[in-house]
């Protein structure tokens, strides 16, 4: 017993990494924002917009997904999304993730590491309804973030994802579709009242996505 009991305390320490590690975003204070904070408000969404999805999904599951997604970052760092757009990057994070979620799997050495890793890849794989959305929830949440942060603090690819990236997001179910939209409609109203050309924007965008 007491070498589980060290191993699970090990993984909380470990787990308290996420309330620094900073994501590549800010709040509407200023302040950056941390994983932990990204995950505790995904998770909040998830809560109230499954029962106003079109097929019910195991709202259980579909939160430990959220909550664990992320936990590679204590050890691996968090990776902006926009570094993961080409081939290279996208291997090398996973390359470092799977190694990381492999560690705590050995870590915790029981029943509950073992569903940790393979929760982690089934979010990664996004096969199930349940991986969608807590997938989809993960970008929906971020974009929100950025539109709550100041304009000044966007990267030039940030404002041309709006654009593209979006798009893919929440198609397999009109609730989620349409929630998407509105997330949309506030970034290039952002970007509009911030002296944006949106019709400029929008043809980088095809043009950066496609090459």
């Amino acid at each position: 017993m007491q070498d589980q009991l060290n191993r699970i305390f090990q993984f909380i320490s470990l787990a308290e990494k996420l309330k620094f590690e900073l994501r590549h975003c800010d709040l509407s204070n200023g302040r950056r924002e941390s994983v932990a904070e990204h995950v505790w408000r995904t998770s909040l969404m998830a809560l109230v917009i499954a029962p106003h999805l079109e097929t019910p999904v195991n709202i259980e599951k579909t939160l430990k997904m959220i909550i664990i997604h992320d936990i590679v970052e204590a050890i691996c760092g968090d990776v902006p999304i926009f570094e993961t757009e080409h081939p290279e990057g996208k291997d090398l994070k996973l390359q470092n993730e799977s190694k990381a979620i492999k560690e705590i799997r050995q870590m915790l050495d029981s029943p509950a590491g073992d569903e940790i890793f393979h929760l982690w890849y089934e979010f990664e794989e996004k096969q199930s309804l349940e991986a969608l959305f807590a997938n989809t929830l993960d970008k929906l949440e971020a974009q929100i973030q950025h539109n709550e942060s100041d304009l000044s603090t966007w990267l030039p690819v940030e404002k041309l994802r709006v654009f593209c990236k979006l798009e893919e997001l929440g198609e397999f179910d009109p609730f989620l579709k349409e929630f998407k939209t509105h997330i949309k409609m506030q970034s290039i109203a952002k970007l509009k009242n911030g002296g944006c050309d949106i019709d400029q924007l929008e043809t980088e965008a095809k043009q950066y996505f496609t090459n």
